[in-house]
């Protein structure tokens, strides 16, 4: 009974803030309506027992839309004085938020304890379940079958954020009056000192 009062909790959760990223005008807003519908999702795969895949929503998925925040905060001119001013008038909207996630939470926790969910009966050719949690096992499978397409996906993340750092570097402007050391410790001295003879009432040619 637990299970399916907090599958369609979570079910519900999830589209309501699928709806608010969509329609919400602020982007701040938007993206927080979306880590919200991130973490009731991960209660969706914890309660069919693919605890797995939650972890990866909730690590990598939220964590890379934390980033996110903070890129929209700094490339877009959002007035943050104005953002402060809002926070008390949206104070019990996100306490609200807060104790529904606290429930969620205990909820969930709850469900996983009473049982994963059994969506279907499985058949004769079903493969046999294994005592491993689905974590070790998809560990196992990676680590062993997909190594090298694991490791392979690894180098191509690794050339992907060399070349994002390449494309997004900015030499430095050269400042007028500004001191190159390199340049000074490698001059010659015929470069330091240059003699000048003037003749008289000449003056010096600069």
């Amino acid at each position: 009974m637990i299970q399916t009062i907090a599958f369609y909790l979570f079910a519900v959760f999830v589209i309501a803030s699928a709806v608010m990223v969509i329609t919400a005008r602020n982007p701040v807003h938007s993206v927080l309506w979306l880590i919200l519908a991130f973490f009731n999702a991960a209660g969706l795969m914890v309660l069919v027992g693919a605890e797995f895949i939650a972890m990866l929503l909730v690590i990598v998925y939220v964590g890379a839309v934390a980033v996110l925040f903070l890129f929209v905060v700094m490339m877009l001119d959002i007035d943050i004085a104005e953002l402060r001013a809002g926070f008390i008038r949206n104070f019990p909207l996100g306490v609200a938020i807060a104790l529904v996630l606290l429930a969620e939470l205990v909820l969930g926790i709850g469900a996983y304890r009473a049982g994963e969910i059994v969506l279907g009966t499985p058949g004769v050719d079903a493969a046999p379940a294994v005592s491993a949690s689905n974590t070790a096992a998809i560990g196992a499978v990676m680590f062993s079958q997909y190594l090298f397409l694991f490791e392979a996906a690894g180098v191509v993340l690794l050339i992907a954020m060399v070349g994002a750092i390449v494309l997004t570097h900015r030499a430095p402007k050269t400042v007028r009056g500004h001191q190159n050391i390199d340049r000074q410790v490698r001059r010659s001295p015929a470069e330091a000192t240059v003699m000048r003879n003037p003749a008289v009432g000449e003056g010096v040619e600069l």
